[in-house]
């Protein structure tokens, strides 16, 4: 289990570590072929800032060897906003006083309908941490109305024990993302107060859990604001690489979520509530190219909360797959579109004008899995 390798490492001593890197660490770094977990604390160490052109031109040419030149296009729809847990940052937390919304059969097709009009072939489910409303059943049905119009179907939900991942696996559900949020232990509760989520160790373990059940994919990552950064993200690459070692079989993915701002307030009365963001867009880059550069097979996904022009710049550093026109409430695309969103979208422009930015710089947007679009790229 990870957390036997997560209890070998101590949180300061990692992070002072990373701090400690110097030019010399970052040069011997991107001398390599293959680089280890230390080499990855020099690229994500300040020390490696004044080499981000040297690793942003490595992490296109190791992209492009792998992946070829192509984007994975991917859409999140929302089923429900409702939501057990207590969480500081999130607009779904159980202290706030919203509307909840879990959708129907026939409003979670009528979403569908909408996808497919954009062109979408892969579709990421969400919910807010609710077994009572939508547990294992609800989960269940909903990836088996998706089944025949997406080709790939995803998942971010509360955590599962494996065999209920097995049960929705049988389903059709081919990827689950599970962000840890931070691997900050002593901090977490101060994030995750009250709820299931609150259990930082069962949470930790949910990626074995999921190995074990033999998932297609998953995808890890952390909330890039709750705590240091790069002290966190060195522990995602940490995981990923216990993880790829234990469960071979399975395919990984790493996300880069910064803190957005959220509505919190009442029912008639709602408010903007903002978050620092302790990560620049430098260093963001910085963080996409340490990744690839350490782990030339993961794939690195980038959402629509980052800005436009962030999200034209990084399409040849080593990002993979990228969402578009995509709505984080219930119901947000046909049913609901004004109900409350789970974070504030940055990037609004529509799938097909993303498909047509991505066509500009010289790459394919591809709708469908991961497996197929390599097909066409090799034949490219």
């Amino acid at each position: 289990m990870f957390k036997e390798v997560f209890d070998q490492h101590s949180w300061e001593e990692v992070k002072s570590s990373i701090y400690a890197k110097t030019s010399a660490d970052v040069e011997r770094a991107l001398a390599k072929e293959k680089r280890a977990l230390e080499d990855f604390k020099a690229l994500i160490s300040p020390a490696a800032l004044p080499y981000l052109e040297q690793m942003a031109r490595l992490s296109q040419a190791a992209t492009r060897k792998r992946f070829g030149k192509t984007i994975q296009m991917y859409v999140p729809l929302y089923l429900s906003n409702e939501c057990q847990n207590i969480c500081t940052y999130c607009a779904f937390s159980l202290d706030n006083k919203i509307r909840r919304r879990t959708l129907t059969n026939a409003e979670i097709l009528q979403e569908i309908a909408v996808l497919k009009q954009m062109g979408y072939d892969h579709v990421l489910l969400v919910t807010g941490e609710a077994n009572h409303t939508v547990g294992v059943p609800y989960l269940k049905n909903a990836i088996e109305l998706v089944r025949p119009y997406f080709s790939h179907i995803s998942m971010e939900v509360q955590p599962l024990y494996q065999d209920e991942y097995e049960i929705l696996m049988a389903a059709g559900l081919n990827t689950v993302l599970v962000y840890q949020e931070t691997y900050h232990q002593d901090n977490y509760k101060i994030h995750h107060p009250k709820g299931n989520k609150s259990n930082f160790n069962y949470r930790l373990a949910t990626p074995d859990r999921l190995g074990k059940a033999g998932i297609h994919k998953m995808g890890l990552g952390v909330l890039i604001g709750l705590e240091d950064w790069r002290t966190d993200c060195f522990y995602t690459a940490l995981h990923l690489n216990y993880l790829e070692k234990t469960y071979w079989q399975t395919k990984y993915s790493i996300s880069f979520p910064r803190l957005r701002p959220i509505e919190v307030g009442t029912i008639d009365n709602t408010a903007l509530k903002s978050f620092a963001t302790y990560m620049s867009d430098k260093e963001l880059v910085q963080l996409i190219c340490a990744y690839r550069l350490f782990n030339e097979e993961v794939e690195l996904s980038m959402s629509t909360r980052e800005s436009e022009k962030f999200r034209n710049h990084i399409i040849k550093l080593g990002i993979t797959s990228i969402s578009a026109g995509s709505k984080t409430n219930p119901g947000g695309y046909a049913v609901a579109p004004q109900s409350l969103e789970q974070f504030e979208i940055s990037d609004e422009r529509s799938p097909q004008e993303i498909a047509q930015m991505i066509r500009q710089q010289g790459y394919e947007p591809v709708w469908k899995d991961w497996d197929h679009a390599l097909e066409i790229s090799k034949k490219l």
